[in-house]
C-alpha cells in the first residue's frame, strides 16, 4: 500500500511539473496542479468505470489499484490548490466556478464525500465485479455533486 501511494504523489508529481512545464500562459501553478490532479481523478476513475460496465475486463489487480489511486488522491490536502481569485471568471483555462470560494464549507464537505465513496470503493474493486459496480454509484455521484455545483459545465 506504501508503494502504491508513493507512486501515486510520483505519478502527481510528474503530472504538474508537466504541465506547468507545456503551458503556453503564465498559470498560476495551484491551477495547474488542481487540473493534474483532476485529470488523475479522471483516468483512474475511467478505468473503473470501464469494467464496470463491462467495456474493460474485470482484473481485480487493476480495479484495486485504480480504487486505491483514488481514494489516496481523495486523502491528499488540496488546500494550496484552490487560492482565492483563480476562479473561472479570473483564470483563463478553469472551469472552477466563483461559488466555491463563497462556500467554502460546502466545497470541503464535498471533497469528504469523495473520500468516503473512494475509500469505500477501494475496499470493494478488489473483491468482485458485482462489489466494485455496487460502489460506482456512490462515487460517481460523489463526483457529479460537485462538478454540478462547482464546475463550470462544457461549452
Amino acid at each position: 500500500m506504501r508503494h502504491l501511494y508513493t507512486l501515486t504523489l510520483s505519478g502527481l508529481a510528474a503530472a504538474v511539473i508537466g504541465s506547468t512545464a507545456f503551458a503556453q500562459d503564465a498559470t498560476n501553478p495551484a491551477v495547474s496542479a488542481r487540473q493534474s490532479l483532476m485529470g488523475l481523478y479522471a483516468f483512474n476513475l475511467g478505468q473503473l468505470g470501464a469494467i464496470a460496465k463491462g467495456e474493460l475486463e474485470y482484473d481485480a489487480n487493476t480495479a484495486a489499484a485504480a480504487a486505491g489511486n483514488l481514494a489516496a488522491l481523495a486523502k491528499l490536502d488540496q488546500t494550496a490548490l484552490w487560492p482565492e481569485g483563480t476562479s473561472s471568471e479570473t483564470t483563463e483555462g478553469t472551469r472552477a466556478l466563483p461559488v466555491i470560494w463563497s462556500d467554502m464549507d460546502g466545497f470541503h464537505a464535498k471533497a469528504d464525500d469523495l473520500a468516503e465513496a473512494a475509500t469505500a470503493m477501494e475496499g470493494a474493486a478488489g473483491t468482485d465485479l458485482a462489489s466494485l459496480q455496487g460502489a460506482m454509484k456512490d462515487l460517481g455521484a460523489a463526483c457529479g455533486a460537485c462538478h454540478k455545483e462547482y464546475r463550470q459545465p462544457d461549452d
